[in-house]
């Protein structure tokens, strides 16, 4: 059975030492069902591909132990099709990554990273479909295939084993941690007994993207066998982790993504919009337009953590909110946030929150009076900026799109930027404001839409002001 990995961002060699495994040399290692070996095919500046390959021994799966014996044949698929034989591979192989933990690259731990992850044979009882509802909502791109029983007698017809192959943007231990969690899910079987040590390996892996899941609960029937003790422990330990006081304490402390650095002292006398957190000011520039184009709906597009999804909810007009993010773990602290469990329900009627990429059509952007990117676009390469416009502009086509993004002549005013650094280590670009108007004026001209440019914040007469936001407005033809 055999897995490929690959990563592409900048660095990519550095990836090694968040799998903990050196790209130039093999590792395998024996675990209870077979070997399991370890190595690149390919490693390059800006992308890196890692194998799993796992020997499972099928004579083991009859004649093991009594707690790790299953009913298989002695001839049977599994040494060839993905399975919870290879999570056991997998936190054979990564455990450390699998973990969260690094000491030579801890700076990398939480930075998304675009992965294809190819698996030539899952086993899985539930269809595409199945596949697509578990790996969909996690902001993966998916491409399924089903494979045919033998391709020499198409008259047996197909199996049920399937080619899939995955894309999205995820951290290291995420894109391990959704293999490892749902490869079982899939197969709807394990090949060991479980017990409450499995709940606690759902929850070590799950915590940041399962209580999020629309799936959650068919996860957790099918990863725990169906033991109505193992899943009712399951849920009261996932309800356990939104009480008030850790909701206080991850919402409270936690620094805002998108923080920049502090603004330079400025004289008492000066206006209060400009004592204002930059940040606060750019939601309230937002609030403004949403107001003016007297939207109804609205679909904030890279929500983080949920602070225009808050400010929207008192805005009575608006009566369909979503807030979408390629981050499990930004979605998490949205929820948080608006204390989701707690919610009335005529408040939960107004919100949807979902897991999705900036980079993907999805239908479930379409219709929508106004769409807010809030400091989203800088985090994104430059090349895939035409892949976001597609989906924004040309698929879903709301009436009214908010972008807003730094102003790179600022920064001259925060000494610590040392002149030619970003505001942030994530951003991939910061544009002036020709740069800017330059980009609006191309994306509008080719998607029909018009636009108008502002600034944001308290401005200087050369550099102007920090921030910038671009309003377009769709036309009329």
């Amino acid at each position: 059975m055999l897995i490929t990995l690959s990563c592409y961002c900048r660095n990519a060699p550095e990836v090694g030492y968040l799998l903990a495994k050196n790209p130039q040399s093999i590792f395998h290692r024996q675990f209870s069902r077979g070997t399991v070996w370890v190595y690149y095919p390919e490693v390059a500046e800006d992308h890196l591909t890692v194998a799993l390959l796992c020997e499972i021994d099928p004579v083991a799966l009859v004649r093991g132990p009594a707690t790790l014996q299953t009913s298989d044949h002695y001839v049977n698929d599994r040494p060839f099709v993905s399975t919870s034989l290879t999570s056991v591979a997998l936190r054979t192989a990564f455990s450390t990554a699998l973990s969260g933990r690094n000491k030579e690259r801890p700076e990398r731990l939480d930075e998304r990273m675009r992965w294809v992850v190819a698996l030539p044979a899952v086993a899985c009882d539930g269809g595409e479909d199945l596949i697509t509802r578990l790996f969909s909502p996690l902001g993966y791109a998916l491409a399924v295939d089903r494979l045919a029983l033998d391709a020499h007698f198409p008259a047996w017809g197909l199996s049920d084993v399937f080619s899939i192959r995955l894309e999205g943007l995820q951290t290291v231990r995420d894109v391990l941690g959704h293999l490892y969690v749902l490869l079982p899910v899939l197969d709807n079987s394990k090949h060991y007994y479980v017990e409450e040590s499995e709940t606690e390996k759902l929850l070590d892996h799950g915590r940041t993207w399962l209580p999020l899941h629309p799936e959650r609960e068919l996860i957790a029937r099918r990863y725990l066998r169906y033991k109505r003790t193992l899943i009712t422990s399951l849920f009261t330990r996932l309800a356990a982790l939104e009480s008030p006081t850790e909701r206080e304490a991850e919402t409270g402390t936690e620094p805002d993504s998108e923080s920049e650095p502090a603004e330079p002292a400025e004289p008492q006398e000066q206006s209060e919009s400009r004592r204002q957190g930059l940040h606060e000011q750019r939601l309230q520039a937002a609030l403004e337009a949403i107001r003016e184009a007297k939207a109804t709906s609205l679909v904030d597009l890279g929500c983080g953590e949920g602070k225009l999804l808050q400010l929207a909810l008192r805005e009575r007009q608006l009566t369909h909110i979503v807030g979408m993010d390629v981050s499990s773990q930004a979605l998490a602290r949205a929820r948080r946030r608006l204390h989701w469990e707690t919610m009335s329900p005529a408040m939960r009627k107004r919100i949807e929150i979902f897991q999705g990429s900036l980079l993907y059509r999805d239908s479930r952007l379409a219709g929508f009076d106004v769409a807010a990117l809030i400091e989203v676009i800088e985090h994104l390469d430059a090349a895939r900026l035409g892949a976001m416009e597609k989906v924004v502009f040309e698929h879903a086509r709301p009436q009214r799109v908010l972008v807003t993004t730094p102003n790179r002549e600022y920064n001259i005013h925060w000494e610590q930027l040392g002149g030619g650094q970003m505001r942030h280590e994530d951003h991939r670009f910061e544009w002036t404001r020709a740069e800017c108007r330059t980009w609006a004026e191309r994306v509008a001209s080719t998607y029909g839409y018009d636009f108008t440019h502002h600034e944001i914040g308290a401005a200087d007469p050369e550099s102007g002001a920090p921030s910038q936001m671009v309003i377009f407005d769709r036309g009329q033809g």
